[in-house]
């Protein structure tokens, strides 16, 4: 039991630096813009299938 929470203690050290240090931030960032781009690249393929099934 003391084995899990030093482990969930080293985890929630580990998020805090990440969540509260600069690395949120840019994660984020990166997050939308990769979200911007698969939904793009979404909205691109449904109009090409449409167009193909039309013929």
């Amino acid at each position: 039991m003391r084995a899990y929470a030093i482990a969930f203690l080293l985890i929630a050290t580990i998020a805090g630096i990440f969540g509260f240090g600069g690395i949120g931030d840019a994660s984020t960032g990166v997050a939308q813009l990769l979200f911007f781009v698969f939904l793009t690249l979404f909205v691109a393929t449904v109009i090409m299938r449409v167009l193909a099934n039309r013929s």
